[in-house]
């Protein structure tokens, strides 16, 4: 298992925490370097979120067609070539193209890695397997931490550094990820999107809504800590590096979700999320670093427990099911970075942090079919 699990995480955590999210860690600095207004940067947030939602879009069709393999070394050249994009730009338009570049690796990963767990492991390490990939951003967001003190405002060599870092995983995957991907059990099925949308639709619900309220947090919490509370580096970076501690406890989503229970777990997760969003306008110390914690945990937890659901709902295929779940969370993502943006332009930090709290109540109401809920990982 640790063959296709440990290049899986390094892939995750390169195309999701340095492809993608490690954006809104450096924005206090790229948005100096390059005179970036909040609405600039949340478009710029958004671009990579849009080229993920089409990534997903046509994920499971490519997957079938060219493999999981190659898909997996595609989304690490994006990744490779978008943060050497970002590292050189010197203007708003090439930053945008670069970031929307990073970003469909992200699109196209977590779908093949689905596939290749549910083709190279043992079934009664399917749920934990994918759960572990998935924890790949908190690894990834707790190495990106350090990168940002150790060159602090020389935001540019972190994103080489974190290319070169790309080039290497994507060697590291090419070597231990299996050609063998069993596309003749799979390419026989032709895609039906709207009796699977049909089929997922409490889940697509689900993730659209937990998309949405996210993005605020990876996008704007470090600039709410610098702007709002005047937090130095060192302090504002902890803040980061704590989330991608924390967000390693999301690895065992896969074991608490089967003893658990998949309704209850997402519940009482989703709400730990909503306080993270809440806590963080609290203007104390505590409770800062507590939001960071509470959603390191709850991100890396509810977006295994999405691809979990996922292996439930489209058994034979899970890329499907994946890529039907991240393209809705990918959706919400989009527009909330954009809407966060201008909304924080044109009120404030607090509010908009505390508009997005509330709105993710709405997802506690989203009903789990008892079929999904608890299913022993013998029976996959």
């Amino acid at each position: 298992m640790r063959k296709i699990v440990l290049p899986g995480i390094a892939m995750i955590g390169v195309t999701y925490s340095f492809a993608r999210f490690s954006f809104g860690l450096f924005l206090p600095n790229i948005s100096a370097s390059l005179s970036l207004t909040e609405s600039n940067a949340g478009i710029v947030g958004s671009t990579a979120y849009i080229s993920y939602t089409l990534a997903l879009f046509t994920s499971a069709f490519l997957i079938q067609k060219f493999g999981q393999l190659r898909m997996i070394q595609l989304s690490g050249i994006s990744a490779f070539i978008g943060l050497l994009g970002i590292a050189i730009s010197q203007e708003f338009s090439l930053l945008a193209l670069s970031s929307f570049i990073a970003g469909i690796g992200s699109g196209w990963a977590s779908p093949a890695y689905s596939q290749v767990a549910s083709t190279a492991l043992q079934t009664k390490d399917k749920d934990q397997g994918n759960t572990w990939i998935n924890s790949g951003t908190s690894f990834g967001i707790m190495l990106s931490g350090p990168v940002a003190l150790l060159f602090t405002e020389y935001w540019r060599f972190a994103y080489v550094l974190f290319a070169i870092i790309a080039l290497v995983v994507l060697v590291w995957n090419n070597l231990s990820i299996p050609s063998q991907d069993m596309r003749s059990n799979i390419t026989r099925t032709k895609l039906q999107w709207l009796p699977a949308i049909k089929k997922a639709r409490f889940l697509l619900v689900a993730s659209l809504i937990i998309g949405g309220i996210s993005s605020i947090f990876w996008t704007f919490s470090r600039s709410y800590l610098t702007v709002v509370y005047d937090m130095n580096m060192n302090e504002s970076v902890l803040f980061w590096i704590l989330m991608g501690i924390s967000g390693v406890v999301g690895g065992i989503a896969g074991g608490l979700i089967n003893r658990a229970g998949l309704a209850l777990s997402y519940r009482l997760i989703l709400i730990m999320m909503l306080l993270s969003l809440f806590f963080i306008t609290i203007p104390t110390t505590i409770t800062v670093y507590f939001s960071s914690v509470f959603f390191g945990i709850s991100y890396i937890f509810l977006t295994g427990l999405f691809i979990v659901w996922s292996t439930r709902i489209f058994k034979s295929n899970p890329s499907i099911g994946v890529s039907l779940s991240f393209l809705s969370l990918g959706v919400g993502q989009s527009f909330g970075s954009a809407i966060a943006g201008g909304m924080i332009d044109m009120t404030s930090y607090t509010l908009s942090f505390m508009l997005f709290s509330f709105i993710g109540i709405f997802g506690l109401f989203v009903p789990i079919n008892n079929r999904f809920n608890r299913v022993k990982v013998e029976s996959n």
